[in-house]
């Protein structure tokens, strides 16, 4: 079977409904949490890797339904992760709330990520933000969309990226607050903000959403120019993944990886990631051209590391 045998829009419209609905019941369990005066959030590795009643709950609906609709395919989510690795077959790969400790806080970046892999790759993607009713999706080879009508990128056509210096780049903190994750995270912050005069770049800015899925679709979209992350599982990434594709980005993987631009089950599965959105194609480059360009020039600012 091959992604073409499956019927993409129809499992698009699914997963449209199912995120839906479940960011309807990540709306009711956040009002329940506020209204309670003994909700409480478990740790998974440390104070700062949160899982809450809700996340199990909302995972829970999500696997039931895709177990009904779709039988024979497996699922790999991050509050059931038994190690499954990401295979030739259709595999669903979901978060069902990215940005935990935004939804603890009452922040309101936060998503329920769901995405379809088929022969290693994501084919649909749905991310939905249910605080601010904003939905992306993509099925492959039909384009991408903000709500199901407003086409990505907003901007219309891409616009031009010279270099560094003129991006606005999502980056996150991360689980691990300690050596050497922390601080060559810290180090790359430093190199990307400073001004060119002591040997940094001078970027626009830094942005952090506290969610993968919506630092993803923010450069799909257009409003970040690139997102950085080492540490992320393929729950986080999978739908953003088809979503970027599909609005002209790319997504890349560790910093000793090859640069085609092409997505597969080690890169997803590889935690390490330079997602770039679509950039303008000139007389002399094309847009793959210049996504290379733009990546090698930020993997000169960071030191890799093994999350």
């Amino acid at each position: 079977m091959t992604p073409i045998e499956l019927d993409l829009d129809s499992i698009l419209q699914f997963t449209i409904k199912l995120a839906l609905d479940a960011g309807q019941i990540i709306r009711e369990g956040q009002e329940k949490r506020f209204a309670s005066e003994s909700a409480q959030e478990d740790e998974k590795l440390n104070s700062v890797d949160l899982v809450t009643e809700v996340d199990k709950a909302v995972e829970k609906f999500i696997v039931e339904k895709i177990r009904e609709a779709y039988p024979s395919h497996k699922f790999i989510g991050e509050e059931s992760y038994e190690g499954q690795q990401i295979t030739d077959e259709p595999t669903w790969i979901g978060d069902p709330i990215d940005g935990t400790t935004n939804f603890v806080h009452g922040f309101p970046m936060v998503a329920t990520s769901i995405g379809l892999a088929h022969k290693g790759a994501p084919v649909v993607g749905v991310i939905y933000n249910p605080f601010l009713d904003q939905l992306w999706s993509a099925a492959k080879g039909r384009g991408a969309y903000l709500n199901q009508k407003r086409k990505l990128p907003i901007t219309g056509s891409p616009k031009p990226l010279a270099s560094l210096g003129q991006a606005l780049i999502g980056v996150e903190y991360g689980m691990s607050r300690s050596p050497p994750a922390l601080p060559r995270k810290l180090a790359a912050f430093e190199k990307l903000t400073a001004h060119t005069d002591v040997g940094g770049k001078m970027c626009h800015s830094l942005r952090s959403m506290g969610s993968a899925a919506l630092n993803i679709v923010l450069v799909a979209s257009g409003g970040l120019d690139m997102y950085w992350e080492i540490g992320c599982w393929p729950w986080d990434v999978c739908a953003g993944i088809c979503i970027l594709e599909e609005s002209g980005g790319r997504c890349f993987g560790a910093k000793t990886a090859d640069l085609s631009g092409e997505v597969d089950a080690k890169l997803m599965a590889g935690r390490k990631y330079v997602m770039i959105r679509d950039i303008r194609a000139t007389d002399k480059q094309t847009s793959l051209d210049q996504q290379k360009k733009f990546v090698k020039e930020f993997y000169d600012c960071v030191e890799d590391f093994d999350p």
